[in-house]
């Protein structure tokens, strides 16, 4: 009897110690993520029509996106007020995170038409830096598989000036919204194409 009292209190000291060190050693990046998890899903795979993806994206991108989020360069409805709550550590150790994690598609309500339009103002537009429809993480995030009400807030806030625009960008989008048609349609034709994607 007396042994076993000795030993539990041995695994209780011990156990106390161990989670003062992993305490003292601050919260690991798995802990960091799930608190995104809320609004951006499970692993950064977002179901919410106003939220991205962020699974699988560069970890320059989200740095440089959390730190435009902290000095109040990028708008946003939130995020300026949450990115303020975390160390550039902690950022850094987020960005690894979700840059492995899997970008998750889900099925959305796209209209063909327009989608097939979208394709075709895509690959002459926006193809150069969004390469694979959109599908790789490069410097400007995932487009292909993005909400599709994310979209048009992003694109919204972009053509209003709410949010500046990279130099190639605004050059590309200007140049769509003039030459094309019905300019005003393209915006929504790119993000049925975007969202079409599975």
């Amino acid at each position: 009897m007396k042994y076993k009292t000795i030993m539990q209190g041995a695994i209780v000291l011990g156990g106390l110690a161990l989670g003062g060190a992993a305490l003292a050693a601050g919260p690991s990046a798995s802990m960091l993520a799930n608190t995104c998890a809320g609004c951006h899903g499970t692993d950064g795979s977002s179901n919410g029509p106003a939220t991205p993806s962020i699974a699988g994206i560069k970890g320059e991108y989200f740095i440089e996106t959390m730190q435009e989020y902290k000095s109040g360069k990028r708008p946003s409805t939130i995020m300026d007020r949450i990115a303020k709550g975390y160390s550039d550590d902690e950022i850094k150790l987020m960005a690894g995170f979700f840059a492995e994690q899997k970008f998750v598609r889900i099925e959305q309500n796209a209209d063909k038409k327009l989608a097939s339009a979208g394709k075709r103002l895509h690959d002459r537009y926006c193809e150069k830096c969004h390469e694979e429809g959109g599908r790789m993480a490069d410097d400007g995030g995932i487009l292909a598989g993005q909400m599709m009400p994310y979209l048009r807030y992003s694109f919204d806030d972009f053509t209003n000036g709410s949010r500046s625009m990279p130099k190639k960008m605004k050059s590309k989008v200007d140049e769509m919204l003039k030459k094309e048609k019905k300019g005003s349609d393209s915006i929504e034709q790119l993000v049925h194409y975007y969202g079409s994607q599975k």
